[in-house]
C-alpha cells in the first residue's frame, strides 16, 4: 500500500481534534469537581494557602468552625482572604506596577558631596576675624532663623517679666518694624574696644593722652660698673586729624622727660667721669602733615617736623665732665608732589633741616661750646612706584643732600662739611590683609670736604612688616639704617643698623602682653670701633576702662664694643598709668 501524504495529514489533523476535546473535557470536570469541594469545605483554600506559602501542611485538616484558632495564619492574619484592615476590598497586586518610596531620588545629595562632573569643590577663605557660616543644619535641627533680623544668641526659653517691662518706647523707624523698610545693617564691631574716642573741635578730631610712669634703673649713666637709680617719666601725646571730604591734615605730637632721684657725682680720685652728674633728659619728636587735592591725579604734600633729644647715654660723643647732656633741637621742612598716571605713581619733594646744639655745662662750672656740631642740610628726594597688581607696588626711590656745618672746621681741625645720599629699590605689599608691610635695599654714601677723612659708605636695609598670626597675636619686624653724625677724630661718621622682632598678643581684650628684641650694630668707620647693641623688654597692658591703662615693662640692655672699657649693662622695671581721651 502506498503512501499518501493527504491521507497523513488528515489523519494527524483528526488525532488533534481528538486531544483537544479531551483537554476541554478535563478542564471542565476539574472546575466541577473544585466547586463541590468549596462547597463542602470552607477551609479547604487556606490549607492550599497554607501548603503553597509555608510549604508546610497543619496537623489537623479536618473541618473546624469558624473562629476557631485555625482560621488564622501564623501571623495572626486571617486565612478567609479578608484584607488584614478588615476591609472588604482586596488589596492592589503589585505585580507588573512600577514600586514608589517615600523618599525621592538623591534625596541625600549635598553642594559638598559627590560630584558626577568630577569637579574639585574649593573652600571659600575668611579674612581673620571674619563670621564664618554655620554648617547646614542635619537630621533633627530646628528651623534655621534668619540672622539679619534676629539676634546671634538663640531666645531663652523662659522670658522673665523684668526684660518686656516697663520698656522706653522708640519710633518704628529706629526699631525696624516699618512695612517696607529695609533692615537695619548691624554696626561694625569696635576693633579696640579701649582705644582713645577723642574729641570733635570743628572738622578736627583731637585725641590726647598722658603716662605717668615710676621704676629703678640699675645703671642710667651707663657706667662700666652699674650705678642705679630710681627714675620717674612723663609722657605727653596729643594727635590731631582732619575729617574733610578733601585735603588732608594730621598732626603728631610725642615727648617724654626721664628724671633720676640719683645724682653721680665725679670721682674723688680726680679722674673725669665719663657720664654727667645729672642724667635727666627729655625727648621729643613731632610732626605736621599736610596734603592739597589739586586734581583726582595730582596731590601737593608739605611737613613741618621737630626732634628734640640728647646724646644717647654710653655714646662716645658724649664730652667727659659733663654736668649735664646738652640738649639739640632739629627741626626741618618738606615739600613735594605726587603725580599718578594710572598704575604708575611719581613723587618728588625738596628737604630742609636744620640741627643746633645748646652748650655744654661741666661740673667745674665752665660752659663750652658746640657750634661746631652745630649744620644745615639741604636736599632732595624722588620716588618712582608702579602697582603690578593689588597688594603689590615695587618702587625706586633715590635722595641725595648737603651738609653745611656752622663752622668751617670742628674742634679737632676737621672740615666736616659733606655730599651724600643713597639710592634703594623694593616694594610694598599686602598678602590676604595678613601679612602687610614694606621692604627695600640699597646703598649710601657720603664724602667729605677733608681728604684726611674716609668716605662713609655701607649697604642700606629697611623693612616695616606687620604679620597677623591670629585674630589675637600680631608680629613685627622692623629694620632702619641710618647716617649719624660723630666726633670723634679722624672718623667720618656713624653707619647705624637696628633690627627688632616684636610679638604683640591679647590675652583679653583688656589685657595684652608685648615681647620685643632688638638687634643693633654702630660701625665707626675710620677708626675701627664696632659696638653691638642687645636690648629684650616684655610689656604687660592691663586697660581698664577706655580712659585708663595700666602698664607694666621689664627690659635687659647691652652695649657690647671691640674698644677696652666700653661695654656696658643695664636692666630697667618700671609700672605706670595712662590717661587718654
Amino acid at each position: 500500500m502506498k503512501w499518501d501524504p493527504a491521507r497523513g495529514r488528515g489523519k494527524r489533523v483528526h488525532l488533534r481534534h481528538a486531544l483537544l476535546a479531551c483537554g476541554f473535557t478535563w478542564l471542565a470536570a476539574s472546575a466541577i469537581a473544585q466547586n463541590e469541594a468549596q462547597a463542602q469545605t470552607p477551609n479547604n483554600g487556606a490549607q492550599q494557602r497554607l501548603l503553597r506559602d509555608d510549604l508546610t501542611a497543619p496537623d489537623d485538616t479536618t473541618q473546624r468552625p469558624p473562629g476557631s484558632k485555625s482560621d488564622s495564619s501564623r501571623d495572626g492574619t486571617p486565612n478567609d482572604g479578608t484584607p488584614p484592615d478588615g476591609s472588604s476590598t482586596p488589596a492592589p497586586s503589585r505585580i507588573g506596577n512600577i514600586p514608589t518610596y517615600g523618599l525621592s531620588a538623591a534625596n541625600g545629595a549635598s553642594d559638598t558631596g559627590y560630584d558626577s562632573l568630577n569637579r574639585k569643590r574649593k573652600k571659600p577663605k575668611f579674612y581673620p576675624g571674619q563670621r564664618k557660616p554655620k554648617p547646614a543644619a542635619g537630621p533633627g535641627s530646628p528651623v534655621p532663623v534668619n540672622s539679619a533680623t534676629s539676634v546671634l544668641t538663640p531666645p531663652r526659653l523662659s522670658i522673665p517679666p523684668s526684660s518686656t517691662a516697663n520698656r522706653t518706647p522708640i519710633a518704628p523707624a529706629m526699631a525696624g518694624t516699618v512695612t517696607g523698610q529695609p533692615t537695619r545693617r548691624r554696626l561694625k564691631l569696635d576693633d579696640d574696644p579701649f582705644g582713645a574716642i577723642g574729641d570733635y573741635a570743628g572738622s578736627f578730631l583731637v585725641k590726647s593722652a598722658i603716662e605717668v610712669r615710676g621704676g629703678y634703673d640699675s645703671n642710667p649713666g651707663r657706667f662700666v660698673t652699674e650705678k642705679g637709680s630710681p627714675f620717674y617719666v612723663v609722657a605727653p601725646e596729643l594727635l590731631v586729624v582732619s575729617d574733610w571730604s578733601r585735603h588732608a591734615l594730621v598732626a603728631d605730637l610725642r615727648g617724654s622727660f626721664t628724671g633720676y632721684g640719683n645724682t653721680f657725682p665725679p670721682p674723688t680720685d680726680g679722674t673725669i667721669s665719663g657720664a654727667p652728674t645729672n642724667v635727666d633728659r627729655p625727648d621729643f619728636i613731632g610732626h605736621i602733615d599736610g596734603r592739597i587735592d589739586v586734581s583726582r591725579d595730582t596731590k601737593l604734600t608739605g611737613e613741618a617736623r621737630l626732634r628734640l633729644a640728647t646724646d644717647n647715654p654710653g655714646s662716645p660723643n658724649i664730652q667727659a665732665g659733663l654736668a649735664k647732656y646738652p640738649v639739640y633741637v632739629s627741626p626741618g621742612v618738606t615739600l613735594g608732589i605726587d603725580q599718578t598716571f594710572n598704575r604708575l605713581q611719581i613723587s618728588a619733594g625738596a628737604t630742609f633741616d636744620n640741627t643746633i646744639y645748646q652748650q655744654s655745662k661741666l661740673t667745674n662750672g665752665i660752659s663750652t661750646s658746640n657750634d661746631d656740631r652745630n649744620f644745615n642740610q639741604y636736599g632732595g628726594i624722588a620716588r618712582v612706584s608702579y602697582d603690578v597688581i593689588p597688594g603689590l607696588k615695587p618702587f625706586a626711590e633715590i635722595q641725595g643732600d648737603t651738609r653745611v656745618h656752622e663752622t668751617f672746621a670742628d674742634r679737632f681741625g676737621y672740615r666736616r662739611d659733606s655730599d651724600g645720599g643713597y639710592v634703594k629699590a623694593g616694594t610694598s605689599f599686602e598678602f590676604t590683609r595678613l601679612v602687610t608691610g614694606e621692604i627695600s635695599v640699597g646703598y649710601a654714601l657720603r664724602s667729605y670736604q677733608d681728604s684726611r677723612l674716609d668716605k662713609l659708605q655701607g649697604l642700606l636695609t629697611s623693612a616695616l612688616l606687620s604679620w597677623s598670626v591670629t585674630p589675637l597675636t600680631t608680629a613685627k619686624f622692623i629694620s632702619e639704617t641710618t647716617v649719624a653724625e660723630t666726633t670723634l677724630a679722624g672718623v667720618p661718621g656713624v653707619l647705624v643698623r637696628t633690627y627688632t622682632a616684636e610679638v604683640d598678643h591679647d590675652f583679653r581684650r583688656w589685657l595684652t602682653g608685648i615681647g620685643r628684641f632688638t638687634y643693633g650694630t654702630l660701625d665707626y668707620q675710620g677708626s675701627g670701633r664696632l659696638d653691638d647693641l642687645y636690648s629684650i623688654s616684655g610689656d604687660v597692658i592691663y586697660k581698664l576702662s577706655r580712659s585708663l591703662w595700666v602698664k607694666a615693662t621689664l627690659r635687659r640692655d647691652w652695649l657690647v664694643s671691640n674698644i677696652p672699657g666700653g661695654s656696658t649693662a643695664s636692666t630697667l622695671a618700671m609700672v605706670g598709668i595712662r590717661l587718654q581721651n
